[in-house]
């Protein structure tokens, strides 16, 4: 009989300040590329069918700015405030899941936005075989120098026995939680990630190969190129267009979603979510193009999780799969047939939105409108109905 499969949470460390940055926001909510560096960070997190739960670890006064980088997804749970250090606000997320423990956690930085899903299954893997702790990491191909203070070389360690680490982390989380918390009680700070904390406690750790693209964001020059390899990595020639339909009836109400947009209206929409029929074309649209089910799939209605939630959060998901795979969202072009409501005087502002969900520019965004000459479900104004065609583009030939 084969064992069951281990039950795998990740932390995402976001409380820092990221000064070394520079001047503005946190580093993990500054865009790169049009999305946020947190966001980038999540995606192979959420994208990763292994991983069950998702928690980011923040500064509270940054609650904004992470529902903005980050708009809710199926696997995120509410974030957790973090402490004055890194280890203090590991703590906090792992102590946030002792009442339903995992038996492996991940702790990944929001500062690294180009981990990959296979990343995270090497990662998961190598606590499944069994070691306490385990970390990605690659040879060490300059010379280092250990130096005083004063900037006299005291000491050339062998660089064959070095490694520089990376995250996502993995550990066993009873080791990992016991190891925090012993350390806290006496003290023990300046650990600089958390294999030294379970290293500290006496547990081995073992090192297995990260990747060289995953790369972290520390100084100004790190964005810079960032962006760079994000303009010219791999060529997105594979080009996919999917497309989505949507339609929900009227019921009692005085509004209706639209977009992300909520707009008055002399009806409501009988929904199990909030019925945005837009969002809701869209998300089916960019799973499509993946191949990747449809939103039934990935959001049963069957589940009363699902039961008047904001269908920016179905969006969001569609995107960080589309990110995950390396893709870019190319045009998104949705057309709302109704009689009622209008939706010109509100176009712009559900571009913008869709836009801000998806980490695009509006100009990649088009939303238009026509009615059914009062023919139909929608032409009797019992309904209405949302047609959506996305253009993704993915690395590969197109073969």
């Amino acid at each position: 009989m084969s064992r069951p499969s281990p039950s795998v949470a990740a932390l995402i460390v976001a409380a820092g300040r990221g000064t070394r940055a520079g001047d503005g926001l946190p580093k993990q909510y500054r865009a790169l590329a049009g999305r946020p560096v947190l966001a980038r960070a999540a995606d192979p997190l959420i994208a990763s069918s292994l991983v069950g739960r998702v928690i980011v670890v923040i500064d509270p006064a940054d609650r904004d700015h992470l529902e903005v980088a980050l708009p809710q997804a199926p696997k995120v749970l509410p974030p957790v405030a973090g402490g004055a250090t890194r280890q203090a606000s590991v703590l906090a997320g792992l102590e946030s899941l002792a009442a339903d423990p995992p038996d492996i956690v991940l702790v990944h930085d929001a500062a690294r936005p180009f981990a990959s899903v296979d990343l995270v299954a090497a990662a998961v893997a190598q606590i499944t075989d069994g070691a306490a702790g385990a970390v990605p990491g690659l040879p060490v191909v300059d010379t280092i120098k250990t130096v005083d203070q004063v900037g006299r070389v005291v000491a050339t360690p062998d660089r064959a026995s070095l490694r520089a680490v990376q995250t996502p982390q993995a550990f066993s989380y009873p080791a990992l939680l016991a190891a925090h918390r012993a350390a806290a009680a006496q003290g023990i700070a300046g650990l600089t990630d958390d294999a030294s904390v379970v290293e500290w406690a006496g547990h081995a750790v073992v090192v297995f190969p990260g990747e060289a693209d995953n790369i972290k964001i520390t100084h100004p020059q790190d964005f810079a190129e960032a962006e760079r390899r994000l303009a010219g990595g791999a060529m997105l020639n594979d080009i996919r267009i999917g497309q989505g339909y949507d339609v929900h009836a009227f019921g009692d109400g005085d509004h209706v979603w639209l977009g992300g947009i909520r707009i008055a209206h002399d009806r409501g929409v009988l929904a199990h979510s909030d019925g945005d029929v837009v969002l809701h074309a869209a998300t089916d649209a960019i799973l499509g193009a993946l191949a990747d089910g449809d939103i039934g799939t990935h959001f049963p209605p069957s589940d009363p999780q699902w039961k008047g939630a904001s269908s920016d959060r179905f969006l969001a998901h569609a995107a960080g799969l589309l990110a995950a795979r390396g893709g870019r969202l190319a045009m998104l072009d949705v057309t709302v047939v109704c009689e009622a409501p209008k939706i010109g005087p509100h176009r712009e502002a559900i571009r913008a939105r869709m836009a801000e969900i998806l980490g695009v520019g509006p100009d990649r965004i088009a939303i238009k409108a026509t009615t059914s000459e009062k023919m139909g479900f929608t032409g009797r104004r019992e309904g209405l109905a949302a047609l959506a065609l996305a253009t993704i583009r993915l690395p590969g030939d197109g073969a």
